[in-house]
């Protein structure tokens, strides 16, 4: 909720113009305020009447303070509350399916492909504030890394911790990770459901055919975005593991199956892209994060606060003061 102070009718505050006018017009007459009497002595006067005479600027600055919160009043100052509430009239499931092979630690892409990838999908699921999101990872086999939800701290999580894991078989199963993405959506209910599979290479492991799957998510209504991830020619990839767990690198021919992805995007309805670079994989992500709209209801709430009403008050006040001070200790002044 946010707060704002207004005002209903500003264009009164034009009245404020006679304010230094008045100011004027006093000083000018000053000398003019008080009634002139001619004596031999004033001697026995001279302690009241210095008194009062200095306090006599008193009636105008009452008289000043009152009209400057008589125009304020006028005005009607008001305060705002405002809240928007979000209504998602029609979501959208997505399954992030990741390659996380060895080969997606080359250096082509700064300072490899996995952290290039991380960076930009996780600014991609921030980006989807009201969509509910999950994490598909695979090499020679695949696993659901988190289910599609709306917790998005949780996918965040997941994505950040991403890495080779060692524990699974050494390949690039496409068939499998994309199969796992559909088991994940085939029973959303969401209004539309998509899949961004991303891989640096060819299907060359796992038992689920790449084509048979994307027949599968043709079969569900869900639509494939596919990614292929590397440079033309050469890079620096893994090779190897040295005796400390960590790669050997070496430069190798970069083989990505873009025949076969193009393919599967064809056959679901969607669209294969290539980031050879990470300029060009933020802006693949967010070219998909245009293409994939969620219907969005936005209501918004809005509250009046009349606030005219002290300055009123006050404006009344002083002028009354004024007028009382005028008929009682100022008699005496014209």
């Amino acid at each position: 909720m946010s707060t704002r102070y207004i005002f209903e009718d500003p264009a009164f505050f034009w009245l404020l113009a006679f304010v230094p006018i008045a100011i004027g017009w006093y000083f000018w007459k000053r000398n003019q305020q008080q009634a002139s009497l001619k004596l031999s002595n004033s001697k026995g006067f001279e302690l009241g009447t210095d008194i009062i005479a200095k306090l006599h600027p008193l009636l105008f600055i009452l008289k000043i303070i009152a009209f400057t919160c008589l125009v304020i009043a006028i005005a009607r100052p008001r305060t705002v509350d405002e809240s928007t509430q979000i209504k998602t009239t029609k979501g959208i499931d997505i399954a992030l399916a990741i390659d996380i092979s060895p080969s997606m630690y080359a250096k082509d892409l700064r300072p490899n492909r996995l952290e290039a990838l991380k960076r930009v999908a996780a600014d991609f699921i921030k980006g989807r504030v009201t969509d509910r999101i999950g994490l598909v990872v695979y090499s020679g086999e695949s696993y659901t890394k988190t289910p599609v939800t709306s917790d998005k701290s949780i996918v965040l999580n997941a994505l950040s911790n991403l890495k080779y894991d060692t524990n699974l078989e050494n390949g690039t199963a496409i068939g499998m990770g994309l199969a796992t993405a559909v088991n994940r959506l085939k029973d959303s209910k969401a209004k539309s459901r998509v899949i961004i599979l991303l891989t640096d290479g060819s299907n060359n492991a796992g038992f689920i055919d790449p084509k048979i799957a994307s027949e599968l998510a043709l079969e569900y209504g869900i639509k494939v975005y596919t990614i292929g991830i590397g440079t033309n020619g050469n890079a620096l990839s893994p090779v190897a593991l040295d005796s400390k767990g960590g790669f050997k690198y070496a430069n190798v021919p970069v083989e990505i199956d873009e025949v076969l992805l193009k393919q599967i995007a064809k056959t679901t309805g969607g669209l294969y892209f290539r980031a050879k670079n990470n300029r060009a994989l933020k802006a693949i992500y967010k070219e998909i994060d245009k293409l994939e709209k969620t219907d969005v209801e936005e209501l918004k709430f809005t509250q009046y606060h009349e606030k005219y009403r002290i300055f009123a008050i006050i404006a009344f006040a002083l002028y009354a003061l004024a007028y009382l001070l005028k008929q009682t200790v100022f008699k005496s002044f014209i």
